[in-house]
């Protein structure tokens, strides 16, 4: 960079202008080029190839929910770094970094607030925040999820996320998988409904925990769904595995999930389904 555009990008009064990065997104599924502008209006699907964008739990509270009706449950206070695990970074450095990355607190976010004003509590697990990893804190965030759910006799759905269970804090990592469902066994001990959404991607001990124990299971479309890896199956039975293995569309065919709704029917489907099942307990 030149003298001069140092001694421009410092003048404070001056605005800066839009650049190619700040116009344009890239599609991951096509490669095409989108408006920045457009992308987000379409709820981060490309327009030209249906891709269906990873998004954070800011984008889809405001989706879902009623405008202006849910509020943040406060986060669960964990001992953080519990095993003072250390890799290439400390995972206490990791942790940090990825909270400035994301503006969230840890993987799980959780809201309640209403959906066609029918109280519910919607927990939203963010990929970008340490690949959505389930921690102590992730398994706190369920819990908690589901006593507000409970405490406010409405349905729990949860927006899954994640590439397996958080290996910085090793066994405490693990221990949410049974953690995480025996609370869905005190929300269906009170008749509630549990809804579970798998987004892109959702693997490992996620999947399976908490993500494949939903009344009912909806998928993003084309969403990566299973526990291990492709190649590590391949290798491990010595076969190839069919077209498409492990997406929500296969899912669906085979009987794993109950349907594949795309992003922008999401909200719709979720209050078809929620009136459904709120009424039939009920009853």
């Amino acid at each position: 960079m030149s003298w001069i555009n140092r001694v421009r990008n410092a003048i404070p009064f001056i605005a800066k202008k839009e650049t190619a990065d700040t116009l344009w997104h890239k599609c991951p599924g096509c490669g095409q080029m989108v408006f920045t502008k457009e992308w987000e209006e379409n709820q981060s699907v490309c327009p030209k190839c249906d891709h269906h964008g990873r998004i954070g739990p800011a984008d889809r509270f405001r989706q879902i929910f009623d405008e202006g009706s849910f509020r943040l449950l406060p986060t669960p206070q964990v001992r953080e770094d519990p095993l003072k695990f250390r890799d290439t970074k400390k995972y206490a450095d990791r942790i940090k970094a990825a909270r400035a990355a994301t503006g969230d607190h840890d993987a799980l976010i959780t809201a309640f607030g209403t959906l066609n004003k029918v109280p519910v509590v919607i927990g939203v697990q963010n990929f970008a925040y340490m690949g959505g990893s389930m921690g102590v804190a992730v398994g706190a965030a369920f819990v908690q999820g589901v006593q507000e759910a409970i405490t406010h006799k409405c349905p729990y759905v949860i927006f899954t996320a994640a590439g397996g269970a958080r290996m910085q804090e090793g066994i405490l990592s693990l221990m949410q998988m049974p953690r995480a469902t025996v609370a869905i066994r005190k929300l269906h001990d009170a008749g509630l409904p549990y809804i579970v959404v798998l987004t892109d991607p959702t693997t490992g001990g996620v999947t399976a925990s908490y993500a494949m124990l939903g009344d009912v299971q909806i998928a993003e479309p084309n969403a990566l769904i299973g526990f291990a890896g492709q190649r590590v199956i391949e290798n491990t039975i010595r076969e190839k595995l069919p077209e498409g293995f492990q997406r929500a569309e296969y899912l669906l065919a085979h009987g794993m999930i109950d349907m594949v709704v795309h992003r922008r029917d999401l909200r719709e489907t979720l209050g078809q389904v929620i009136d459904y099942l709120c009424h039939k307990r009920a009853a």
